[in-house]
């Protein structure tokens, strides 16, 4: 039995079920239950909440965040060779643990949470980061969650808390930190997961602010920042001459040169830009 429940070993329910990792889903599995433990209480205290998780895989994080003390968690898994493992941890913790199989992308998960919510999740690789970019670009603000406790890939943790003049500041960071606090808590290496990637990974802790940092359309923001670091070599006057006819203008306007590259700009410069821009 398991250091933090009375369940099998990862290891075990595995081999049980016959759930070796599938590359295609983007799957590496965690099966040192004391570390996801240790990832679940990078949440905070979650007795008052309820958690959305996504790819739980064989249930180590989810068990993680039970074993913690979630209110309830919500699993949403596409494989669905991962489900009787679910089903088996969703019995040992009565009227705790939902189950959905399906696409974390084509599920309101909102459905079937109760605020408050926060969100923890040991992301696939191939879907992370689309996820967090819409749960940092919802139409209204406060989003749905208080915070997000999320595993990536070091490169992309790095992007979302990176600082401008850096090679991973980019659109990533300035939606991140526009709208919450982030902060990577916690680092693991290759060897932790079953099969090892081959690269680290990080856990991310997102808090969400009552409002933005500073004032900007949230559409506007966000098609500025892309323009600017799809072309992050290029000076702003050219990467975002389809922005406005009069870019340079704007850009003057809102305290930027129009000679300066992306990955120069502050957030603050940013939203600038894009209340210019939004003025028609």
């Amino acid at each position: 039995m398991s250091a933090i429940d009375n369940l099998p070993p990862l290891r075990e329910v595995i081999q049980t079920h016959e759930l070796a990792a599938r590359k295609s889903l983007g799957q590496n599995f965690l099966l040192d239950l004391n570390l996801t433990a240790k990832i679940a209480r990078q949440a905070g205290d979650m007795a008052d909440c309820d958690v959305l998780e996504i790819g739980p895989g064989p249930g180590g994080l989810t068990r993680g965040l039970l074993s913690e003390g979630a209110r309830h968690v919500l699993a949403i898994e596409k494989d669905r060779r991962c489900l009787p493992a679910l089903a088996e941890i969703a019995d040992h913790y009565p009227g705790r643990l939902t189950v959905i199989e399906g696409d974390a992308l084509k599920i309101d998960p909102l459905a079937h949470l109760t605020p408050p919510i926060r969100v923890a999740a040991n992301l696939p690789y191939n879907v992370g980061t689309e996820l967090l970019v819409r749960w940092l670009t919802p139409p209204e603000w406060p989003p749905f969650w208080q915070s997000l406790t999320l595993m990536f890939q070091r490169e992309v943790a790095e992007r979302i808390v990176a600082t401008p003049g850096s090679k991973a500041y980019g659109r990533l960071a300035v939606l991140a930190q526009w709208r919450s606090d982030a902060r990577i808590v916690l680092q693991l290496p290759p060897g932790a997961f079953t099969p090892p990637p081959k690269v680290s990974s990080s856990v991310v802790h997102l808090t969400a602010l009552p409002e933005p940092r500073f004032p900007a359309d949230p559409e506007v923001l966000s098609r500025v920042v892309a323009m600017a670091f799809n072309q992050r070599r290029k000076m702003l006057r050219s990467a975002l001459k389809g922005a406005a006819p009069d870019i340079e203008d704007r850009l003057n306007a809102a305290g930027l040169s129009p000679t300066d590259r992306a990955e120069q700009i502050p957030l603050e410069g940013f939203c600038a830009l894009a209340r210019e821009i939004a003025k028609g």
